[in-house]
């Protein structure tokens, strides 16, 4: 049995008189003959190659008839419904807003409006072809199409489990690849020249007592998140009340909700309890207001951090500047704790990473730098003794 495809032209179509007309926006329609009897039914499509994909699954659910077989019925679900079951769903995990706010731009604002916009509506519909035709839209950097990639797997195994389709069209792409560069931290040296920086801040307008007390506190958040390895928004949004007495930092990180427990030298603790306060003080923060969200406030320092380190001009070896941003404070911390000898496992519990692999991911070359440590103590120790490579 065969299933055809053809048109049925509106009337002020120019192509009424072929109803074989491919590339019009009329409506498409199914006709197909069946034990003696004529069938005709709408493919509720204006896309001929829609159209004839539904024309081929009649033909299957046909010849599984003739074979004995019961047609597996699906429920046709829109892409809409789907994105809307799956965002609730994400919704009743608790996940932070930002997560949510990321994840309707990918799949409202631009998966479905670019499937609305090439004739896609069902969820059936939204297979391979077109799930490659759309990543080759994407205008997003490897890394960040990769994290994209993943969340659309996530959705379509999510219709999987609920029963909407049989396969994981998302299971077939193929994978982005992106050169993950080697993470990078600041010298003891460059740490210092930052520090400095700090005093030179706004040096033009020093009188004014407001200035110079974001001078300070940007230092003091600068010490907070090099000796703690805090990321900004967690160092930002501190309160007053996660510093022991005795110079401890008890918090659970805004982004993984991981425990973390780490210590701090006193002369930080101590420039912590002694902030001077910002233009609107809160006594619970540290540096927040408590006002607003905290990511206008992350903004709002990480445009002071540009100006510090655009002062303190970091340089390679070879005079080139050195790109700097407040994470490597984070870093920095983390590569000098494995560079001292504090093994992987311990260090990604300071960081608050919910995963081993993540610290392993950023952090591993510099476990074999501590390595490479070890062996050149060694050498150094023979030479001492009179011994040339290991040899008498």
């Amino acid at each position: 049995m065969i299933v055809s495809v053809w048109t049925r032209h509106l009337e002020d179509c120019e192509h009424r008189p072929d109803r074989n007309y491919r590339r019009c926006g009329c409506p498409k329609h199914l006709n197909w003959a069946f034990d003696g009897k004529q069938f005709r039914q709408s493919a509720k499509t204006a896309s001929w190659e829609i159209a004839t994909r539904k024309a081929r699954a009649v033909e299957l659910e046909y010849h599984q008839r003739e074979l004995g077989e019961a047609p597996k019925k699906r429920e046709l679900v829109t892409l809409e419904k789907a994105v809307e079951a799956y965002l609730d769903d994400k919704r009743s995990q608790q996940l932070k807003d930002t997560t949510l706010t990321k994840l309707e731009t990918i799949f409202k604002k631009q998966m479905l409006s670019w499937c609305h916009a090439a004739g896609i509506y069902l969820l059936t519909e939204f297979d391979l072809p077109y799930l490659r035709q759309w990543r080759g839209s994407w205008t997003d950097g490897p890394l960040a199409a990769k994290k994209k990639q993943e969340r659309i797997r996530g959705f379509f195994y999510f219709c999987q489990s609920s029963g909407w389709i049989q396969d994981s069209p998302a299971k077939k792409l193929s994978r982005i690849k992106v050169d993950q560069k080697p993470t990078d931290y600041f010298s003891k040296k460059e740490f210092d020249k930052i520090i400095d920086a700090t005093y030179v801040y706004d040096s033009k307008t020093v009188d004014a007592r407001e200035t110079q007390n974001n001078a300070t506190r940007l230092r003091v958040l600068t010490w907070l998140m090099r000796y703690s390895g805090l990321a900004i928004r967690d160092a930002i949004t501190l309160e007053r009340a996660r510093l022991s007495d005795d110079d401890k930092l008890f918090l659970y990180r805004a982004k993984t909700r991981v425990p973390v427990y780490v210590p701090i030298p006193h002369f930080v603790a101590e420039a912590l309890r002694n902030i001077p306060p910002g233009p609107k003080p809160n006594p619970r923060y540290f540096f927040w207001t408590g006002n607003g969200n905290p990511k206008s406030a992350v903004a709002d320092w990480q445009r002071a951090f540009r100006k510090l380190f655009k002062i303190a001009d970091i340089r390679h070896s070879d005079e080139t500047k050195k790109r700097c941003i407040p994470h490597m404070l984070r870093d920095t911390f983390a590569v000098e704790n494995l560079l001292a000898g504090i093994p992987l496992d311990q260090v990604s519990l300071l960081l608050g990473h919910s995963r081993i692999k993540t610290t392993e991911k950023h952090y591993s070359p510099f476990v074999q730098a501590r390595q490479d440590q070890l062996v050149a103590s060694v050498k150094q120790a023979w030479s001492a003794m009179g011994i040339a490579d290991g040899t008498i």
